[in-house]
């Protein structure tokens, strides 16, 4: 009989080696669990920089109680904390993140315990087949082919899961709509600049004016508050990036040269005391009035100019950076001012005679009875909106929009893409729904809710068919790297039953050989550790693919990779291993005897799920454990604090940033775990007891990091748009477990070799297509619900006016003082600054950076020997921007920060 490698994957001896792997994985895991969750017991009270930093970060007012004053009793406070305070503390995705988790428990407990009640006795009690032991009884396939009317109970149960599960998803779409608009409508959202602002692109050049789209978009209502068209800025986002560059390197080399100083002066204390050096004794009287005097040129901080290391011309850091900063921002200010020269002018009365509108139709009879009638109305409109367009185009035309103004060619031509920002919060939505253009493609794609931080500046000069054609190319190459992929994952189901493939392959019968223990830790454990590293290795590609596509919003690249590396978890975390533990492994058997493709088959499908039970396990046990205990992070971060944290902006960065999460990778990590679990809810039942444990856990996990661990950035909330797309992977679940259900009820087969489940089989087709059906239900009623608002709504949302800016004035000022008093006590994290930075970000809107920013603030310490002072006045000197607001060093030169940077770039 010809051999195949493969054919060896499954176990044909079951008995002993999946009760083995099952047993060797969940005690390892068991293990590991204990021994984490002690650890993070014992280590949490002494490093709240890693396990409660959300307690001292945040500003005052969002700062979380700490967990536990009990260090034992801190899993009961967890599980009674509440997971709503996550929206105010980490944003609506994290929110519905751990929504998410709880749902899944709320679905799978019920199912545990009907299928374990119901689905174990039925499968288990007076019914052998031959091969069949351990978990393997208490499977699916354990049905003899004389008791095949027990196909009855898995039937019925499949039909009232399917429905149950209908029900929790449409209860929490309902919770997802209603707490998305609460959102979208809550005075601090609604009244950002994200908020109102919708990002077109593909606009006609003869679109590409302040005045054109001022006429197109005050239709609207409310009118529109300013326009930031988006130009080809050519060399300035160089020159951008290379002021930032050199602004790092001056704060490194200046702080290296305090450094120095710092040593210097001590080695020279150090000989004074020993009466050595009668030089020294100046340095101790404080005789020390430069960096230039106290340190040699030799020892002073330089590097060498080029892209080779070690070659190119050998320079000072310090005068190198500063006078790269200064002809940099020379450079910059004369590439702005062009664009100010070329573009400054509008009007806030737009001439409506001369609408675009009327070259749709070049019928004179058309256009004389019809355009009379628009520009009316046009005029009407305007006349309505003319409180809130006065003033538009001056804010338009003062210090950032006058940077991006209207619509000339000049130096730096305007692309096809504008950011709009309305004074109704509505009329962005609205404008985000609307037919906007009369051609194909034009003005076709419109992004609402974008936040300045979140653009990727790179992708917004795309036309739409070249969109298009890059959207082709990266799903094509999407779909070459699941081919390609597939080898490897199909060697690690392999792997899965080692102990079969060493018995029928001589070359590796020598891992028979070896311990039992072993050969249980390589087909349990080792698997879904290579599994796990070959999906660490994809965000990278498919982040790179979804920027290619075109995608304009980092958000829009993270809902991009959810939705591509769920498909690559599903089919290679899952269906491949399912076919290459099931199929591949009865090759040998199905050529040999072709007749009997479907008993064989009906018999080695439901073995692989004893690789899913493993793999839960590791989830659930170490996985879970592992996000409690972080020691990796524990490590990295004094690790970093040690060798990394050599300047003021490093150490903030090291101390005061918490962790955050990508979303695109997270949620479909999760979400297989669903379709993992449905889709073996019914074949295998034992899963879903693990799953309901597996999910609480994860629960409670995200829950803590949440609410003690985590600061997302909320310029990279998508308001939960990632919770929809999860509720259309539980959809995936479904199918894959009624499609594979219906296949064994028609493979099944009696004693006479004859079909005896037909019946059950024609009723999952049957259910199938409910399900279907069901789905585009869901998605037609709620899919048009979730970005935008309703107009239904209009007279919650936000409305722009000027009283509102004049209200007061002092404000922010006061606000700003009080964060400045908190943050010198000691008492407020850097991330204070949120307020001021919001405002900043409000007052350069969507201009680029390179065409609005100033120089960023170098930052550097104020030092024991007060050399710093000079540093700063030689550097402003030469047009520096430079400061030393809440940093110092001490006698040794050890950097530490008691507050943020001088500004927020």
């Amino acid at each position: 009989m010809t051999r195949f490698p493969f054919a060896t994957i499954i176990l044909n001896n079951a008995t002993s080696a999946t009760s083995k792997t099952f047993v060797t994985a969940l005690v390892f895991n068991a293990a590991v669990f204990a021994i984490e969750i002690t650890a993070f017991t014992i280590l949490r009270p002494y490093f709240k920089a890693i396990y409660e930093p959300r307690t001292y970060i945040p500003p005052q007012e969002k700062r979380a109680k700490p967990l536990s004053s009990n260090p034992i009793l801190w899993p009961i406070a967890l599980f009674k904390s509440d997971y709503s305070k996550i929206i105010k503390a980490n944003g609506m995705d994290a929110y519905f993140f751990v929504r998410y988790l709880r749902m899944m428990i709320i679905l799978f407990f019920p199912i545990w315990l009907i299928s374990w009640a119901v689905l174990l006795p039925v499968t288990a009690v007076n019914s052998n087949v031959d091969g069949r032991d351990g978990l393997d009884k208490l499977s699916f396939g354990n049905i003899a082919n004389t008791k095949q009317t027990r196909y009855a109970a898995h039937l019925i149960l499949v039909w009232l899961f399917t429905f149950w599960v209908y029900y929790n998803i449409k209860q929490e779409m309902r919770h997802f709509i209603i707490t998305r608009q609460k959102h979208l409508i809550d005075p601090e959202h609604a009244k950002t600049v994200q908020a109102n602002t919708i990002l077109i692109t593909g606009i006609p050049a003869k679109f590409l004016t302040q005045d054109a789209l001022h006429k197109l978009y005050n239709h609207l209502p409310g009118g529109v508050k300013k326009i930031w068209i988006n130009r080809n800025l050519k060399e300035l986002p160089d020159l951008y990036d290379r002021r930032m560059a050199a602004c790092n390197k001056l704060e490194s080399a200046e702080t290296a040269l305090l450094n120095t100083a710092a040593k210097l002066r001590l080695k020279a204390q150090k000989s004074a005391a020993k009466g050595k050096d009668p030089a020294a004794e100046d340095v101790e009287q404080g005789d020390v009035r430069s960096a230039e005097v106290l340190v040699p040129k030799e020892k002073r901080p330089t590097h060498r100019l080029g892209m080779i290391p070690f070659f190119g011309e050998k320079v000072d850091s310090i005068n190198w950076s500063r006078d790269e900063i200064a002809v940099c921002t020379q450079l910059l200010e004369e590439g702005r001012a062009k664009i100010s020269e070329a573009d400054e002018r509008g009007s806030s009365h737009p001439d409506i005679s001369d609408d675009p509108l009327n070259e749709v139709d070049d019928n004179p009879e058309v256009e004389q009875s019809t355009m009379p009638r628009l520009t009316n109305e046009a005029s009407a409109m305007v006349h309505d909106v003319k409180g809130a367009a006065i003033g538009a185009v001056g804010a338009v035309k003062g210090r950032v929009g006058g940077l991006i103004g209207s619509g000339e060619l000049g130096v730096y031509p305007p692309m096809n893409s504008a950011f709009v920002t309305f004074n109704k919060q509505i009329a962005a939505h609205m404008a985000a729904q609307i037919l906007t253009h009369h051609e194909p493609y034009r003005m076709g794609a419109k992004y609402v809710e974008v936040a300045p931080t979140d653009v990727i500046w790179g992708n917004l000069g795309l036309n739409p068919y070249e969109q298009k054609i890059r959207l082709a190319v990266s799903y094509a190459a999407t779909a070459g790297l699941i081919l390609l992929w597939a080898f490897p994952v199909a060697f690690v189901g392999a792997v899965s039953n080692i102990s079969d493939l060493c018995e029928r392959e001589s070359w590796l019968a020598w891992i028979c050989k070896l311990p039992s223990v072993v050969v249980g830790i390589i087909s349990g454990i080792l698997p879904p550790v290579l599994l796990a590293v070959l999906m660490m290795l994809l965000p990278i590609v498919l982040r790179l693919l979804a920027r290619f596509e075109g995608i304009p919003q980092r958000t829009g690249l993270e809902l991009s990779l959810m939705t591509r590396f769920f498909l690559f978890q599903v089919l290679h975390s899952f269906l491949i291993v399912t076919l290459s533990s099931g199929i591949i492994a009865s090759l040998d058997d199905l050529l040999g005897n072709p007749t009997s493709v479907p008993t064989i088959l009906a018999q080695n499908l439901p073995k692989a799920s004893t690789f899913f039970l493993t793999y839960i396990i590791l989830q659930g046990l170490s996985g879970t454990a592992g996000g409690f205990l972080q020691v990796i992070t524990l490590i990295i971060y004094y690790v970093k604090l040690f060798l990394l944290g050599s300047t003021p902006r490093s150490v903030y960065g090291i101390k005061y940033s918490a962790p955050e999460v990508a979303w695109g990778t997270l949620f479909p990590t999760i979400t297989l775990l669903t379709v993992i679990s449905l889709a073996y809810s019914i074949i295998s039942p034992v899963i879903n007891g693990l799953a309901c444990a597996t999910f609480f856990l994860f629960y409670m996990l995200y829950k803590y990091l949440f609410l003690w661990v985590n600061q997302q950035n909320q310029a990279s909330d998508t308001g939960g748009l990632f919770f929809p797309k999860a509720m259309q992977h539980i959809f995936v679940g479904m199918y894959l477990q009624q499609v594979c259900l219906c296949a064994l009820f028609f493979l099944a087969r009696d004693e006479n070799k004859k079909a005896s489940a037909v019946p059950e089989g024609a009723l999952m087709v049957v259910l199938i297509v409910l399900t279907a059906g069901y789905h585009i239900i869901i998605n037609n009623s709620y899919g048009p619900l979730i970005h935008a608002l309703p107009l239904s709504l209009a007279d919650r949302t936000y409305t722009y006016t000027e009283d509102r800016v004049d209200d007061n004035p002092g404000e922010p000022r006061q606000s700003m003082e009080d964060k400045a008093k908190l943050t010198d006590q000691g008492l407020a994290s850097p991330d204070s600054n949120d307020e001021s930075k919001r405002l900043t970000e409000d007052d350069y809107g969507f201009s680029h950076p390179a065409a609005s920013r100033p120089q960023r603030t170098v930052w550097i310490p104020k030092d024991a020997l007060g050399l710093s002072d000079e540093e700063l006045e030689k550097c402003r000197a030469a047009g520096v921007e430079v400061g030393d607001e809440n940093a110092y060093m001490d006698e040794k030169g050890k950097v530490d920060v008691s507050g943020g940077p001088p500004d927020f770039i």
